[in-house]
């Protein structure tokens, strides 16, 4: 058993299927609607660590903007939830209260709901793509690319607020009533949009699992290391790090569609420069270079959030930076990384009880009492 339990994949194995149990047992049997739909929110920004977790721990891309595809992918669900509650031909509410009331042509398709899911899946998805072809082509990297992912949340978030006919401005959308056909006032309906979290959360796991261990993982690995020996071999490293750039995109944008109907809105205070960094707060916190350390970050950081801006609503945000810089100082492998340093202290000090005793030197015999 013991030496199972140093089998890093075994553990891996274990703590996945220990998640699965609190997520699908445990959590839906201790805590209230309330709270689950709480836990159901941090899932949500688990998903987008997921992806951050691949870009940045794996690819060594510092994105800094991933809150453009995680409000991408929440305001096509928001779009899709409020035409649903106008009915057939009818317009959202606050187009008839800002606008014309006439519902813009590009709006029009979000009323399907498969166009609607295809759409969250792919477009953010090819959006990243492109981007990521044009900046990684020019090998743009480093804190370049970070700037320039921070900028498009700036600008996204700004477009947002002053698009107010369209997208409802600095209020964003919500009031939503339905989901898909399903009542959200039904506190059934809510703890299947957990269950479908949860669910989604694990699959995205498991699929960067794969990620990791195959070659494209290792080769992603090559490319934050070695770029230009890379190259050499015969690689395109801008295909290789726009492909993980697409992936963390569709992840984000997964995780924005379902942050809508478990919270309810979706503004631009979700989707600029504070939040795109508090994603990645989280991961680092978790521990970048490991598989479940940025779910673990994502969902501390925000519980952290939500409990001490109860507690100490003007100085939650000091505990959080205190948080953070205490464990990149003292940690920086992350939360995920204790159990290493654990077991490397430990194994140091059984080598050290182990070690053989030094052996005592004989005293030389006195020579002060010979004559010459």
């Amino acid at each position: 058993m013991t030496g199972l339990w140093r089998n890093p994949t075994a553990r891996l194995w274990v703590g996945i299927a220990v998640a699965a149990v609190v997520l699908f047992l445990v959590a839906p049997g201790t805590l209230s609607v309330f709270r689950l739909n709480l836990l159901a929110k941090f899932l949500c920004l688990a998903m987008v660590a997921v992806g951050i977790g691949l870009a940045w721990g794996r690819g060594g891309m510092l994105t800094l903007g991933q809150g453009v595809f995680f409000g991408l992918g929440g305001y096509m669900m928001a779009m899709h939830l409020k035409l649903a509650d106008a009915g057939p031909g009818g317009v959202p509410d606050f187009m008839t209260l800002y606008g014309d009331g006439t519902v813009p042509g590009w709006w029009e398709p979000f009323r399907s709901p498969v166009l609607t899911v295809v759409a969250i899946v792919v477009l953010p998805t090819l959006i990243a793509a492109l981007l990521g072809l044009a900046v990684f082509t020019r090998r743009v990297r480093g804190a370049y690319f970070a700037i320039l992912s921070q900028a498009l949340a700036a600008a996204f978030a700004i477009l947002l607020i002053g698009q107010q006919k369209v997208t409802g401005g600095t209020n964003g959308l919500n009031g939503f009533r339905g989901f898909f056909g399903f009542a959200l006032s039904d506190p059934a309906n809510k703890q299947m949009l957990y269950f479908i979290a949860a669910g989604t959360l694990l699959v995205m796991v498991l699929l960067v699992r794969l990620l990791y261990r195959s070659r494209y993982g290792e080769l992603l690995v090559a490319v934050r290391d070695q770029e230009n020996r890379v190259r050499f071999l015969g690689y395109n490293p801008a295909l290789v790090k726009a492909a993980a750039f697409a992936v963390a995109a569709c992840f984000a944008s997964i995780g924005g569609a379902l942050f809508v109907p478990i919270v309810g809105i979706i503004s631009p205070a979700d989707v600029g420069v504070v939040p795109s960094i508090v994603f990645l707060v989280g991961v680092a916190i978790g521990g970048r270079a490991t598989l479940l350390g940025p779910v673990l970050g994502a969902i501390a950081v925000s519980w952290a959030e939500s409990s001490l801006s109860e507690s100490f609503p003007s100085f939650w945000t000091y505990f959080q930076g205190g948080l953070f810089i205490v464990v990149v100082a003292f940690l920086p492998g992350g939360l995920a990384s204790l159990g290493q340093v654990w077991r490397r202290r430990r194994s140091a000090a059984a080598d050290v009880d182990d070690a053989p005793a030094a052996p005592v030197a004989e005293p030389e015999p006195s020579t002060s009492g010979r004559t010459a």
